[in-house]
């Protein structure tokens, strides 16, 4: 098969439509992918894939520019400029069907990129084909999947933006999964497994919804998700679930509600550690994490983690807390050497 390459260039100015302005057409005289931006949205009309973004920020006033895309993505955090000053920034985006959850609808074709933050200022993007580009596979529940909807995000969704070029996340986290549902159905596991390359990345959370899963079924799913990763030359990291926002009197979270303790008495964190230990897999304990930081806020403050101003929703996170928790895994990645230092955004 030939390869190509797809270089887009298009100048926007924000709330006023402007047709791309192609840059080079691809290897072999095909000609660019057409695209256009408009009203803070740029839309490339490219397959399914991975994809390199090069956007070029700043104008004749200070600004601020931030990237989302797709299913409420976080591409890149807000960026400030200068007055007079262009800067350059990159990231590496994922690009499937569906672009959200796996169950869910199939969303848009192409790519699709929104401008936003305090004082958006975009003067060019550039989307090329990514060569090599690094994958970190998400398999999860709401927790950490694409939430389709404000103001719910998973932390998988905010992770993008703490990543530089060349490393992409593929989130296929889906709401309502367990370890059991996340196997048997054939839209998650069976389609990621395949996807999965010599090198990549596959962080595993799975236990807000393995109410009724007993800890040898359990202990069983997770080393049927580890093996499989394995078997496909990809590196398993464990993830332990992130804590529900239970307090005690003591504002305190030791109790079973709060650290996922479900009804059968399995203690999922504690099966997690076990596993990881077990088969030599890098665990990033993201219970022990949240709960310090949600201990730390106390009761009132750590209310914006949550949904629970919106829903009295103390499992699901609002923007905020999933960036926060984003924060945390990124952190963990790069300790445990993961993902290199230079591939990361600090801050």
């Amino acid at each position: 098969m030939r390869r190509f390459s797809i270089v887009v260039v298009a100048a926007v100015t924000l709330g006023t439509a402007l047709s791309s302005v192609p840059a080079h057409a691809g290897e072999g005289g095909r000609s660019p992918v057409p695209a256009h931006c408009a009203a803070g949205t740029c839309h490339f009309d490219v397959p399914p894939g991975t994809y390199d973004v090069r956007v070029t920020l700043g104008g004749k006033a200070a600004s601020s520019t931030s990237v989302s895309g797709e299913t409420r993505r976080s591409l890149l955090p807000e960026t400030a400029a200068p007055a007079g000053k262009r800067i350059t920034r990159s990231f590496t985006v994922n690009v499937r069907t569906p672009e959200g959850e796996p169950t869910g609808p199939d969303g848009t074709p192409g790519l699709d990129l929104r401008i936003g933050g305090s004082a958006p200022a975009l003067a060019g993007i550039e989307v090329t084909r990514a060569r090599h580009a690094r994958q970190i596979f998400l398999v999860g529940d709401s927790t950490v999947c694409d939430q389709p909807g404000d103001p719910y995000s998973g932390w998988g969704q905010q992770l993008p933006q703490y990543l530089g070029k060349g490393v992409s996340v593929a989130n296929y986290a889906d709401s309502g999964e367990s370890t059991v549902s996340y196997l048997g159905n054939p839209q998650l596991w069976a389609t990621v497994r395949p996807l999965i390359r010599p090198g990549d990345l596959v962080l595993v959370q799975l236990a807000h919804n393995d109410k009724t899963t007993d800890e040898a079924t359990y202990r069983a799913n997770l080393e049927t998700l580890v093996a499989g990763v394995r078997e496909r030359g990809g590196q398993p990291v464990l993830v332990t679930p992130i804590v529900r926002r239970w307090f005690n009197s003591d504002g305190t979270l030791n109790n079973g509600t709060a650290l996922l303790v479900n009804g059968l008495g399995v203690d999922h964190p504690a099966v997690t550690r076990s596993v990881a230990a077990a088969r030599n897999v890098p665990l990033i304990d993201l219970t022990a994490k949240t709960k310090a930081l949600v201990e730390s806020l106390g009761v009132e403050g750590s209310k914006a983690l949550y949904l629970y101003n919106e829903a009295r929703d103390n499992t699901h996170t609002s923007v905020r807390g999933a960036t926060a928790y984003a924060g945390l895994v990124r952190d963990e990645l790069v300790t445990r050497h993961l993902v290199p230092k230079g591939k990361v955004r600090v801050g």
